[in-house]
């Protein structure tokens, strides 16, 4: 396995950012700073915009207003190849599932194939190495999505959803990988709905609600005692709106 690093593209600024579509707000101007290590959660409910807020600050989207900057340089494609974002739909080539990572790899060169094998494992995908990526079950194409983000040894990953409408099993390895990987020093930003997981996993919340940021704190402080209503109402199982 790679050796454990410190990311270099922290903190992520986030400056009066907003989105729209149409006459329509979607994120109504965010100021955020994520400069700690370890896993950022998003939480809220369908709609808050966290999705949304992901695919901008990995440059996907360009905001209609604001500014992001990671380690104080604006987006460009160089910072975004230092980074990998992983849908909750996975995107895989019509390949082996080994050639997927290699896919990535073969370009870095050297022992490529032992970094690939060690990928496979972790995920427990080693015995379907030789089948179609697109056979695989729902839980194994994400579990081999994330693999293949991992190969490109990123500094900041990004995650919307992976779990989601995913087995139990699938679930609890790639939450394993994802803490293998916050070992590493990589720093993990993932959106999630399920508040069970965002309790394992999370070292910090951030709270979103029709296009804002309400919260943004260490996990502990807010699902002990969240600081909005709409945070505890969200805790609680009731429906925000």
């Amino acid at each position: 396995m790679p050796s454990a690093k410190t990311t270099s593209l922290l903190p992520l600024e986030v400056s009066s950012l907003s989105y729209r579509v149409d006459q329509e707000t979607l994120l109504d101007n965010i100021d955020l700073s994520v400069d700690s290590p370890g896993i950022s959660v998003i939480m809220g409910a369908n709609g808050a915009g966290k999705s949304l807020l992901l695919r901008i600050v990995h440059g996907l989207l360009e905001a209609h207003s604001g500014a992001i900057y990671w380690h104080g340089v604006a987006m460009a494609e160089t910072l975004r190849r230092r980074q990998a974002l992983v849908f909750q739909k996975p995107v895989l080539m019509r390949r082996s599932v080994a050639a997927n990572i290699d896919f990535v790899l073969r370009p870095m060169g050297g022992q490529y194939r032992q970094r690939r094998d060690e990928l496979l494992h972790q995920a427990g995908l080693q015995h379907k190495r030789n089948q179609p990526a697109r056979l695989l079950s729902g839980g194994e194409q994400q579990k081999l999505a994330l693999a293949r983000a991992l190969a490109t040894e990123p500094e900041v990953l990004l995650l919307d959803e992976p779990c989601a409408s995913i087995d139990s099993a699938s679930t609890l390895q790639i939450e394993n990988l994802l803490h293998d990987t916050r070992q590493r020093g990589v720093k993990i930003i993932l959106v999630t709905h399920d508040i069970g997981q965002a309790r394992r996993l999370a070292d910090d919340v951030i709270f979103m609600h029709r296009g804002r940021i309400l919260e943004h704190r260490p996990a502990a402080s807010f699902f002990d005692s969240p600081s909005s209503p709409e945070g505890q109402a969200y805790l609680d199982g009731r429906i925000v709106v």
